[in-house]
């Protein structure tokens, strides 16, 4: 017996289509039968490697007798939140408004009319460890709408207003300085975790927008802060040793033991915080973990239309974790007498460090005896070969914009920094998809499985996927990247921009089955939308001069003045595209062939600097301003420095260019 969401493309909806439940997904049919009926909608939202997504549906959806509940009283509907992203964050904030807390699964009840009255996240079927349990809830809320609907109504409205004033702006901030990003720094600095690394307590996530913007300052303290966190991360459970890439966060303070889920967004931007912590300490070990991390998704994550797929689960059998530990007893069997220097390395013990078995770390590396690079390389091989004979975690397949955005923002950086053609092949690779498969000209679609697309893009998709192009651009020297993230932009401007306040929308504000757009300012797992259409706008800017992109940023920054000066850590990206906004710029202009050995030096030199700032321009000719009035020598390429208004004379020797580009 299936339902409705058997129809579905969605992995995280597939998951539950054998569910009595009788679900739907998000839809018009859903809506209206809520309205005719006059009955509460029971919402649903998680996402297909959400461990306690997996544990709520066996104990409560897989129920008979909670299945029962659901569909006598309430119209149930299940949200991929990877879908819509728009409806999680707007839920999302209700949950947390009501309960001061928040994640995944999201369970919310709403009104006919999407107001929502109640909420929180995972519920077990009965009472436990002071949690109602599930069907109790049910029946309580059920009973409550049919005698005092009225009551919910009264207190939907009042939650509504609280959202809607969250999320109002105000409209005259004066400008902002670099104060603001000064004070995020020093609350990074107390937050920092001395021992550890990272941030804060238990658990941990990575939190690569506060890496970002901390590599951004050279003061030593920030920047001590940022390497020892690149470190522990790596040191312990939270990357793969064996495969390469990153889980999605750890649960102790220790970063040893991970929450197993891999997701494309971690990986992405963890490959390129690594590739920056590289650039900016020239320790090569930060160079082939960021490798590693993209060389994992070429392998198991990309499909073969170029596009990378969203997640792999934390589970596999049932068992969280169980795909990635090991026991001494297999580690000995498999690595015979090199077993016991590996198992030294890696911390493996016949007593485990997690129920039994053993996640494999690198906190004891540095004492042990090291196997050397070779024997160490031969060892993981054959302990990977191993586990590669076991069910592997479920994929989720589906490919999303933004996310892939974020995928080709770091092929290209990759590429850039390490030389090899097989990142530059990928992004070119991921370019492709999403302008052929994704955009249709007028419309960038956020969904693409088994050959269909779906789903209009949010904000993010636009934002990130402009982002991903210049960030190809900047690799491959073609301009057709950047004219591509421009069409992008004016789209983005259409239909998210709020031309009266300023700032972006989330979703379409005419979107006809959402409650209200949000402005999405504040930092999640990826960079808030607003802070990359920013980041977009500036660059955009930049290499078109166009002033009304930088109007319309500064518009923008105002409008969430207040906000970051409330929140600035909750805002850690847009106050990174701030510091980008309030420094002078560093174009470097290239005018010549690419292939002749003075661009091609100059580019290795550049590629080998950390230059946030940085606007390359590189080609014979081109329709950007910068070549205006650049011809270059006949018979050899120029090269321009230009900080802010200011041009240095045409550079034609390699050992001058690299001087000059010292003091950035």
């Amino acid at each position: 017996m299936t339902n409705r969401l058997i129809e579905s493309l969605s992995p995280y909806l597939l998951q539950h289509a054998n569910n009595p439940v009788d679900w739907y997904p998000w839809s018009e049919e859903a809506l209206e039968k809520a309205r005719s009926e006059n009955k509460p909608i029971f919402l649903s939202i998680g996402y297909s490697a959400c461990h306690w997504c997996h544990v709520m549906e066996h104990e409560s959806f897989e129920h008979e007798q909670v299945a029962e509940v659901l569909n006598r009283g309430f119209v149930s509907i299940k949200v991929d939140r990877e879908e819509r992203p728009d409806l999680d964050d707007l839920y999302m904030d209700a949950v947390q408004l009501i309960t001061r807390r928040g994640g995944w699964p999201m369970s919310v009840w709403l009104t006919p009319d999407l107001k929502p009255f109640f909420g929180g996240t995972y519920f077990p079927r009965e009472p436990r460890q002071g949690m109602p349990g599930f069907i109790q809830l049910l029946e309580n809320i059920e009973k409550l709408w049919y005698e005092k609907s009225q009551d919910l109504t009264l207190q939907a409205d009042e939650i509504v207003a609280e959202l809607q004033k969250m999320s109002t702006p105000e409209s005259n901030h004066a400008p902002l300085s670099s104060k603001v990003i000064d004070r995020a720094l020093r609350q990074l600095s107390q937050e920092f975790d001395d021992e550890w690394g990272g941030f804060g307590s238990a658990p941990k996530f990575p939190q690569q927008m506060a890496l970002d913007l901390i590599f951004k300052h050279n003061e030593s303290t920030y920047q001590r802060m940022a390497f020892k966190t690149l470190d522990a991360m790596w040191e312990g459970g939270l990357f793969d040793h064996l495969a390469g890439g990153f889980a999605r966060y750890s649960t102790d303070r220790e970063w040893l033991v991970p929450h197993f889920e891999k997701m494309l967004y971690d990986n992405t931007q963890l490959a390129s915080i690594y590739f920056d912590g590289y650039l900016r300490s020239g320790q090569s070990n930060y160079r082939v973990i960021a490798e590693e991390t993209l060389d994992y998704l070429l392998r198991d994550m990309t499909d073969s239309g170029g596009g990378i797929y969203s997640t792999e689960d934390a589970d596999s059998e049932g068992v969280e974790g169980k795909f990635y530990v090991f026991s001494e007893e297999e580690v000995q069997k498999c690595l015979g007498s090199d077993a016991k220097d590996f198992m030294r390395i890696f911390g493996v013990t016949k007593e485990g460090n997690f129920e039994g078995h053993n996640i494999l770390h690198r906190f004891s590396g540095i004492q042990a005896a090291p196997l050397g690079n070779e024997k160490e390389k031969i060892c993981k091989d054959k302990l990977l070969h191993y586990r590669n004979q076991r069910i592997r975690p479920h994929l989720d397949d589906k490919i999303l914009a933004s996310w892939n955005g974020l995928a080709l923002s770091a092929f290209s950086k990759g590429y850039r920094v390490t030389n090899q053609k097989i990142y530059l092949d990928q992004a070119q690779k991921i370019a492709q998809f999403l302008m052929t498969q994704l955009w249709d000209g007028t419309n960038l679609y956020r969904v693409y499985r088994k050959g269909q697309r779906h789903t209009h893009g949010f904000c993010e998709d636009y934002a990130f996927v402009a982002n991903g192009l210049i960030d190809l651009y900047e690799a491959d020297h073609n301009e057709q990247g950047l004219h591509q993230a421009k069409v992008l932009v004016e789209s983005l401007i259409t239909k998210f921009y709020d031309r009266a306040l300023g700032g972006f929308y989330s979703n379409d504000p005419q979107r006809p089955d959402t409650l209200f757009s949000i402005k999405n300012v504040y930092d999640q797992a990826i960079p808030s939308p607003n802070s990359q259409a920013l980041r977009a706008l500036i660059r955009l800017a930049r290499y078109f001069v166009l002033p009304n992109y930088i109007e319309m940023a500064e518009q923008s920054f105002k409008v969430c003045g207040k906000w970051l000066e409330e929140r600035p850590r909750a805002m850690l990206s847009m106050l990174s595209i701030l510091d980008t906004y309030l420094k002078p710029s560093l174009e470097v202009v290239m005018v010549g062939d690419p292939e002749h050995p003075l661009i091609v030096g100059a580019l290795a030199s550049l590629n080998r600097k950390y230059l946030p700032q940085l606007s390359l321009i590189v080609g014979k000719s081109g329709s950007l301003p910068h070549y205006q009035g650049r011809q270059g020598l006949p018979h050899k390429p120029s090269i321009y420095i230009c900080e802010g208004q200011t041009c240095s004379v045409p550079l034609d020797q390699l050992e001058v260019f690299n001087e000059l580009i010292k003091k950035y």
